[in-house]
């Protein structure tokens, strides 16, 4: 199979199980879901590097021109709160420092949205700005584009959830500036600009990945339209 339909396959997979183990809780399904997408990787792509967030990195990574990037559980606290379905699995491909093939699995929606059939974002709906933010931390970015934009803020668990919301056109917005990993955005990134939003960090520059420090500060996920005003708003600020 193809990188993009691997990418999927894997978020599915790991989904499958996450869902058959949810009783276990959320460390116990970091470390099964882990274990499982280590396994076919190293079955299906064995000379390509792995960043997961479960699992010790190695500089060796840094060296390889293709490096997968996963998230095995990306939203442990609401993975372990059934039902609820803002949690998911991340699966991406980066390539010269570009997530641009990847797979978001929502496992309790059913849901599988990858660059291989780039899923197709429904039209704005009618009202104020939608902004997705932590349901328990919203960060300071919010606040402003909230206050600027008369913006509806949408509670919602993991980065996973929130930038796929936006894919979904159940937000029109998801910035994040309280600090994330690359294996929190990959995936996301590359559905999200396959389906034709904006993605960058918030101040409009490009997203890098594979680097030798894994912690990427800020986020912007965001329908077209809006992005130039959201830039704006979080550089006037």
């Amino acid at each position: 199979m193809d990188d993009h339909v691997l990418a999927a396959w894997l978020a599915e997979r790991a989904g499958a199980l996450l869902l058959d183990i949810r009783s276990l809780g959320g460390k116990e399904g970091d470390r099964q879901s882990d274990e499982l997408l280590l396994r076919l990787l190293a079955q299906a792509r064995p000379d390509d590097a792995v960043l997961s967030e479960e699992s010790a990195d190695s500089p060796a990574r840094l060296d390889r021109e293709r490096v997968w990037i996963v998230d095995p559980l990306d939203g442990t606290r609401e993975y372990g709160e059934p039902p609820r379905e803002d949690w998911a699995v991340h699966v991406a491909l980066s390539t010269g420092g570009q997530a641009t093939i990847g797979a978001v699995a929502l496992p309790a929606a059913g849901l599988v949205l990858g660059t291989g059939q780039p899923p197709v974002v429904p039209p704005a709906a009618a009202g104020p700005v939608r902004l997705a933010v932590s349901r328990t931390r919203p960060p300071a970015c919010a606040e402003q584009l909230r206050t600027h934009l008369d913006a509806q803020l949408v509670p919602m668990g993991s980065a996973g959830a929130k930038a796929m919301a936006v894919v979904r056109g159940q937000v029109d917005v998801y910035a994040h500036s309280g600090g994330q990993y690359e294996w929190d955005s990959a995936a996301p990134v590359a559905v999200a600009a396959a389906a034709g939003l904006h993605v960058s960090r918030l101040d409009g520059t490009p997203l890098r990945y594979n680097q030798a420090n894994p912690y990427l500060p800020d986020l912007l996920v965001c329908r077209p339209e809006l992005a130039a005003t959201v830039i704006s708003v979080l550089q006037d600020s």
